[in-house]
C-alpha cells in the first residue's frame, strides 16, 4: 500500500453496452472501433508519422466485472489506487455509466481501490466519430448533446451521484467529504443562468450531501490554465478569471485533466515538463485552495481523425514520465495538502495517446514507472 493517492482518469467508452454510443461507434465495441481502425487512416497522414499501438490486454469490455477485476489487481499492484471516472449527463439522462456501474462496481475486488467522479459536462460533438470528426477543423462540428444543464437537471445529477456513488464505502473522500470534480465551469454557469444562480445550486448540492449523512462536499475544479470566462449565464459582459471563479463559487480544490489544456504539446516531453512545473508553482501561488499536481503521459489525438492534426507529443517514454512523477511526489511531500493526491491522465485514453494500460510499444513501462516511484521505493 502506498502513502500516496495516485488517481488515474478513466474514459468509459471501451464497451458496447451503451446503446447511444453506437451513433459514434456503430460496431458496438465502443471506441475500440477507432483504435482498431487506425491503420485504415494512416495513408492520409505524413509519411514520417506512425501510430501502431495495440493493447496487450486486447480490446476488452471494460464494463465486464471480470475484466475490471484483472485491471484493479494490476492497478493496485503498480501503485494506482484511485480511479477518477469521466461521468456524463446528456439529454436528461446519463451516458457511458456502464464501465463504472457494471464493470468497476461489479468487480468482486473493487474494495481494493477508491474511485470518484469527474462530471465531464462539456458539449458532445462528432470528435468521437472518425467518419465526421474532420468537421471539427472546418468549424462545422454540430453539437449532438449540450453539456450545460438547468437547475432541474442539475438537481437530478446531484441526487443521482449522492445516492449511487457517494454512499459507496470506497468512494474517495478528503477530510471525510466525498470529492466531486467539475470539468467545464463555463458550461455549468451557462446552464444554470449566471454566477449567482450557480453559487446557489452548489450550496444546495452541499446541503443535500450533508442531508445524506456526509460531513460535507469537496468540490474540485478542473483547471485549464488561467483564462477569462463569461460568467453571465446569458447574453452579457460579466467576465471573471479562473482564479476568481474558485473562491467566488466556493470550490475546495483544483487539479488538471491534461497538459494540453495549458501547454503546447507539439514538442518533446522533456521540453514540456519545465512549463508544467511552473504551472504547478503558479497554481500554488495564485489559488486560495489546495492544488493537487497533475501528470499527463502524452498527447496525440490523431487516431480520432482522418487527416493529420499536427499536435503530437514526442519522446514521452516511461523514463521521462517517471521524472514527472518524481516531481509530483516532491510537490506533495513539500506542501501541506489535505490529501496526498496526484492525478494522472490517464488509465485508458488510447485515442489521445495518454494511457497507463500496457501496449506493444512500451509493455508495462508506464505502470512500472508508477510502481517504481510510489511503491518499490517506499518499501
Amino acid at each position: 500500500m502506498t502513502k500516496y493517492d495516485i488517481a488515474a482518469y478513466v474514459w468509459p467508452s471501451y464497451t458496447g453496452k451503451e446503446l447511444r454510443s453506437r451513433q459514434f461507434w456503430p460496431d458496438g465495441i465502443g471506441e475500440w472501433q477507432t483504435v482498431m481502425s487506425v491503420p485504415s487512416r494512416m495513408c492520409h497522414k505524413p509519411s514520417d508519422y506512425k501510430w501502431d499501438r495495440k493493447p496487450i490486454w486486447g480490446c476488452c469490455d471494460e464494463a465486464d466485472p471480470k475484466v475490471m477485476e484483472m485491471q484493479i489487481e494490476e492497478a493496485v499492484k503498480h501503485g494506482v489506487n484511485v480511479f477518477i471516472y469521466d461521468w456524463y449527463w446528456y439529454d436528461r439522462r446519463p451516458f457511458l455509466e456502464q464501465c463504472l456501474d457494471e464493470g468497476f462496481l461489479g468487480a468482486s475486488n473493487n474494495g481494493k481501490m477508491k474511485f470518484y467522479i469527474m462530471w465531464a459536462n462539456h458539449d458532445a460533438g462528432y470528435t468521437w466519430d472518425t467518419r465526421l470528426s474532420s468537421l471539427v477543423f472546418k468549424g462545422q462540428d454540430p453539437t449532438v448533446w449540450l453539456g450545460s444543464v438547468d437547475r432541474v437537471e442539475f438537481e437530478k445529477v446531484a441526487h443521482r451521484v449522492i445516492k449511487n456513488y457517494f454512499s459507496k464505502p470506497n468512494y474517495y473522500k478528503i477530510n471525510g467529504k466525498p470529492v466531486f470534480m467539475i470539468y467545464d465551469i463555463d458550461n455549468l454557469v451557462k446552464g444554470l443562468g449566471g454566477i449567482e444562480a450557480t453559487l446557489d445550486a452548489l450550496e444546495w448540492f452541499r446541503a443535500e450531501t450533508v442531508k445524506a449523512g456526509h460531513p460535507g462536499l469537496e468540490l474540485q475544479l478542473t483547471a485549464w490554465g488561467e483564462r477569462v470566462s463569461n460568467m453571465s449565464g446569458v447574453d452579457g459582459e460579466r467576465t471573471i478569471s479562473t482564479k476568481e471563479v474558485v473562491p467566488t463559487l466556493g470550490f475546495d480544490s483544483v487539479t488538471n485533466y491534461q497538459f494540453v489544456h495549458f501547454c503546447n504539446m507539439n514538442r518533446k516531453y522533456s521540453e514540456i515538463l519545465p512549463e508544467v512545473y511552473n504551472e504547478w508553482k503558479r497554481m500554488d501561488k495564485d489559488y486560495s485552495v489546495p492544488y493537487y499536481p497533475h501528470v499527463s503521459i502524452g498527447w496525440d489525438n490523431n487516431p480520432r481523425f482522418v487527416n493529420f492534426t499536427g499536435c503530437v507529443c514526442k519522446e514521452n517514454t516511461p523514463q521521462e514520465f517517471e521524472k514527472a512523477l518524481r516531481k509530483a511526489k516532491e510537490y506533495v511531500d513539500t506542501h501541506s495538502l489535505p490529501a496526498p493526491l496526484i492525478t494522472v491522465n490517464s488509465w485508458n485514453e488510447w485515442t489521445e495517446t495518454s494511457y497507463l494500460e500496457p501496449d506493444n510499444l512500451y509493455g508495462y513501462g508506464y505502470l512500472d514507472a508508477v510502481k517504481k516511484v510510489f511503491v518499490d521505493e517506499l518499501k
